[in-house]
């Protein structure tokens, strides 16, 4: 459950909050920024067109992996002080790594918690998902206030690993029951 909350708050957080970080923090002109602010989105969309041609060979989990793989990507690009293409490509990689966990984690509800209980786990699951995008963007906003809008890609990279962490100890969990 906290894995969708930490999905969520994660793309809800980015979306909302990185134009802002890249007006304030990188300088870039906000028109700029806004356009980029889409293409995340647009990342998300495309990310997950293209997740359907893959997920059946590489699987749910994997597909978890492959995309908190590339917000890790995303994220580094971001931080790094190689100019704004770098940053803005970064912001797009983001996107394209958040396509595939939020459909695969879904999808490999029945899996985890069996078939009879699916519906109610991602009814729960759905609850979790939307306490994190509604939630986290104001707890960071409240941080940024105090920190400065600099913190955002470790508070991002901080609920990326907590949802790494939490996604790969239901696997181990569901391996151990299957075993």
């Amino acid at each position: 459950m906290i894995t969708f909350l930490c999905y969520c708050s994660l793309e809800q957080t980015a979306g909302l909050w990185t134009v802002s970080y890249i007006v304030l923090e990188k300088g870039l002109d906000a028109d700029v920024a806004a356009i980029w602010g889409a293409l995340f989105y647009l990342g998300i969309t495309a990310g997950r067109f293209f997740a359907g041609f893959i997920s059946d060979k590489l699987g749910d989990k994997n597909m978890v992996r492959l995309g908190i793989g590339i917000i890790t990507a995303g994220i580094v690009m971001i931080i790094l002080p190689f100019g704004m293409i770098c940053t803005l490509i970064g912001l797009l990689t983001v996107g394209i790594g958040c396509a595939p966990i939020y459909p695969c984690l879904i999808h490999e509800t029945p899996n985890n918690f069996g078939k009879d209980v699916s519906q109610a786990v991602i009814g729960v699951q759905m609850a979790s998902a939307y306490v994190g995008t509604t939630l986290m963007p104001t707890v960071f906003g409240w941080i940024a206030e105090g920190l400065g809008i600099g913190i955002l890609p470790i508070f991002i990279s901080v609920i990326l690993v907590l949802m790494l962490l939490l996604s790969e100890r239901l696997n181990r969990i569901v391996k151990r029951k299957l075993l």
